[in-house]
């Protein structure tokens, strides 16, 4: 189900300045299939970030439950689309994420929910990666926190190089992740052929 954060205020500004990037592009904003499109552009925008008005820490928070419970916990494959905060073009792939709980876990939809939270922002993959794992060290307290994010950058692919088959890999780790035996058993459960 597709979360939507529409403000009509920002709705009816983002509307007006897409007409006029379409004017200086040299099109016709009035002929026929243009001329609802900064209404469509400027509501798909306020999808595309809706991240800034979710709090990500909440989400976690919202569904925590003591457990007793210290092993690895993984949602693997998680998939996600961004804009690029460089070119506002789409970059898009699949999250891992990992916790060790230390006494708290949280519903398994809630890191799938803090994925979109951070990917539904002006991003870049490193900084995203960054706060996946910051966030649920803060909010869950865990024995440690690995994440891997895998994506393909529309800004490579359809611009500059035009390299339609790079994936960019970014990853990062805190507290039992450490530890090498950890990082590749974490890394190992996640390249392992799905159910």
């Amino acid at each position: 189900m597709e979360r939507q954060v529409y403000n009509e205020t920002v709705q009816r500004e983002l509307e007006t300045h897409y007409k006029a990037v379409l004017a200086l592009l040299g099109e016709d904003t009035e002929r026929e299939g243009l001329q609802k499109t900064p209404y469509r552009v400027a509501k798909a925008m306020q999808t595309l970030t809706r991240g800034y008005a979710e709090d990500p820490k909440e989400i976690l928070n919202s569904a925590k439950f003591k457990e007793d419970y210290r092993h690895m916990v993984i949602v693997k494959d998680i998939d996600f689309f961004s804009l690029c905060e460089h070119h506002l073009l789409p970059f898009y792939g699949k999250a891992h994420v990992a916790y060790i709980p230390n006494g708290y876990i949280t519903g398994l939809s809630k890191i799938a929910r803090v994925v979109d939270c951070f990917s539904h922002r002006l991003q870049v993959q490193e900084r995203m990666t960054l706060q996946i794992r910051d966030c649920i060290q803060e909010a869950l307290d865990p024995l440690g926190v690995m994440v891997v994010v895998e994506a393909r950058h529309m800004c490579m692919q359809m611009r500059g190089v035009e390299k339609q088959n790079s994936v960019t890999t970014t990853s990062d780790f805190t507290g039992a992740f450490n530890q090498a035996k950890t990082r590749e058993e974490f890394l190992n459960l996640i390249h392992r052929d799905s159910l």
